[in-house]
């Protein structure tokens, strides 16, 4: 391999000492690193393409990690990484004991905060530059964000107050959904950055205060101009900009995400400006790798792939993944039901429901990044008689627990919520495991909770949870099934029971979803060794099946199994009830602990955690 610019870069500093042309040619040899990287570790390809040259010129001109630069979700930060010293370790990226595919603070005085989820940058950002006013410092404080993340109420919450204070702050709008149109690009964005000038800010303001104090004719020539400028700015600027400039934040006109001699020439510029500005950006998805250009959705979020055609990996045939299962069965289901409506949060690929969509358009509903919103439809759309199922992941449904039991549980709504990637997801690591849900369902009055444990489970669970009435949560996780035949005909199930798949009377394992498959390899290993274990399907996280937990009490030791915190989960609530019904038995709790797990592969953080067979087994022997 010839000699790279790359390979010389220790920090952030090197960079400042480079030509606009070398960080361009530094932005292709990141791009090849990305791609050879990912294609086997697979990752955030395409968003981490095209925010390079937004890293490279943030990083030229920033004198991190003094100043901040704070990205919102944190799965386009890869060029950031290789730049910050990590370019020797970047091939662990996502793997067990390897860096992080998002910001990890612990991992690197350059990574501010722990990103994952979307729509808290400016949240965070506005802090820090709050902190920093506090103190009487000059870091500069830099926040950025996708024109997704920024639609989420929790992003708009932060420009109503970054408006208000007036807090030198920048806000990066990574917009990579809009074309540029060269000429209006151009003269506004002269007009941008002569606004971003703390001498125009400057006159503005005193020639304002002026003519409010001269009288009513001043007063109308004021206001005349005003309406005048507003008018000019509404002619050239994007809507999407128009907003935040209404808000109080000096905005430049869009330019191109993928020129560093831009971007630099603007960060100059607005590094300085006394109150908030937005850069608007535009980018492309995947930039520089024509196939995550082609197929965005696909290179959001990929396995390993081939670098040279795109196409993943193959693997061998295995059964389906549970959100496919449960995309068909839902497709099923409307078949038969118009009252059905499908909504997600800015994922109906990752939920299973693009056939759903293609099917039935004006029954699903996507509304972006924007949780507490989906919940608050579906009740509206249950007051209405339709029967919502909302399909988000576990990790985002818990931005969304106010409206789970306020706006729908309270009044006892029909809501079905398919809480997908409940458990451990693996390589994402701790920002993206599904850990509280059983916690968080759990909790709330009214909800029954669901936990298939194979293909068949799940569409019998959402058969029966289209049919109950009120909320009722269905949580299972990500990958593949236990290629289980998955019914033609749906059964309906009954309400807070539990099936036995195995007999036994020395040690009750009382299991729930993916635990089952654990629980009865665990019996095999005890059953070598004379421990005749009892498995039992519990299914229904809420209500519980009591009989089910009385006969267990009959042996000498009961164990619960979940996937999930045991700080909160079902285990204690089994406990609970074995409280209730004044029964006395040695008892083990197992599950995910009080700490957030971090990524690797889903078996091997099993082992980690005591939760593959062998754990199991050997926590019921120790206990026994």
């Amino acid at each position: 391999m010839s000699e790279r610019i790359i390979d010389a870069i220790s920090g952030p500093d090197d960079l400042k000492v480079l030509t606009d042309e070398e960080l361009a040619l530094v932005a292709d040899e990141i791009r090849a690193q990305i791609i050879e990287t990912t294609a086997k570790n697979g990752g955030h390809v395409g968003s981490s393409l095209g925010a390079v040259e937004i890293i490279l010129a943030l990083h030229a001109e920033l004198d991190c990690p003094r100043d901040k630069i704070v990205y919102d979700v944190g799965h386009q930060a890869y060029a950031h990484k290789i730049l910050t010293g990590r370019l020797a370790q970047f091939d662990t990226l996502r793997k067990q004991g390897g860096i992080s595919g998002f910001p990890k603070p612990s991992e690197s005085p350059y990574d501010v905060h722990p990103s994952g989820h979307a729509s808290d940058s400016l949240s965070v950002a506005l802090g820090l530059a709050k902190a920093r006013d506090l103190r009487g410092s000059r870091e500069r404080i830099v926040a950025v964000i996708g024109d997704a993340a920024i639609s989420g109420g929790m992003a708009f919450e932060a420009l109503n107050q970054i408006g208000q204070d007036q807090t030198q702050m920048v806000i990066i709008l990574n917009d990579n959904e809009m074309s540029i149109s060269r000429n209006v690009g151009a003269l506004m964005q002269h007009f941008g950055e002569m606004r971003a000038l703390n001498e125009y800010r400057d006159s503005r303001d005193s020639m304002q205060r002026k003519l409010e104090s001269a009288g009513p004719l001043a007063r109308f020539t004021l206001e005349w101009g005003r309406n005048a400028k507003d008018s000019v700015k509404h002619f050239f600027l994007p809507e999407r900009t128009m907003i935040f400039e209404q808000l109080g934040i000096t905005c430049t006109a869009p330019i191109d995400g993928h020129d560093i001699t831009a971007l630099r020439r603007v960060l100059r510029t607005v590094m300085h400006t006394h109150g908030p500005t937005l850069v608007h950006v535009v980018t492309k998805k995947g930039a520089g790798y024509v196939p995550a250009m082609r197929k965005p959705e696909t290179f959001h979020g990929i396995g390993p792939f081939d670098a040279k055609t795109g196409e993943p990996v193959p693997k061998p045939a295995a059964a389906p993944k549970y959100m496919d299962v449960f995309g068909d069965a839902l497709l099923r289901e409307a078949r038969l039901d118009g009252d059905i409506v499908a909504i997600t949060a800015a994922m109906k690929g990752g939920t299973g429901l693009s056939a759903f969509a293609n099917e039935f358009p004006h029954r699903f509903i996507d509304v972006g990044i924007t949780e507490e919103h989906a919940v608050g439809l579906a009740s509206g759309l249950a007051i209405g008689g339709k029967k919502p199922v909302v399909a988000i992941y576990s990790t985002f449904l818990q931005r969304a627990i106010d409206q789970m039991a306020i706006d729908v549980a309270l009044a006892n709504f029909n809501v079905v919520f398919a809480i997908d990637r409940a458990g451990l997801v693996g390589d994402d690591g701790p920002t993206h495991n599904g850990l509280y849900d059983l916690v968080y369902t759990r909790m709330i009055p009214n909800m029954r909770v669901f936990v298939p444990s194979d293909e068949a489970e799940l569409v019998n669970g959402l058969h029966t949870a289209l049919k109950l009435e009120g909320p009722v949560a269905i949580r299972y996780p990500r990958g593949e099934g236990r290629g289980v035949p998955i019914p033609e005909h749906p059964q309906m199930l009954e309400l807070g029971k539990a099936r036995t798949v195995r007999e036994g009377d020395d040690v009750a394992l009382l299991a729930f979803g993916t635990m089952v498959a654990q629980a009865q390899a665990a019996a095999e290993l005890l059953a070598e060794q004379g421990v005749q274990a009892r498995v039992v399907d519990m299914r229904w996280a809420k209500p519980l099946d009591l009989d089910a937990i009385r006969a267990a009490a009959q042996t000498r030791l009961v164990v619960t199994l979940e996937e999930g915190v045991v700080t909160g989960g079902v285990g204690e609530g089994i406990l609970c009830a074995l409280s209730g019904e004044g029964l006395q038995v040695p008892t083990l709790v197992l599950g995910l602990p009080d700490a957030y797990v971090p990524q690797g592969k889903v078996p091997a953080l099993y082992h980690e955690v005591g939760l593959d067979a062998e754990g199991i087994a050997a926590a019921v022997r120790a206990r026994l």
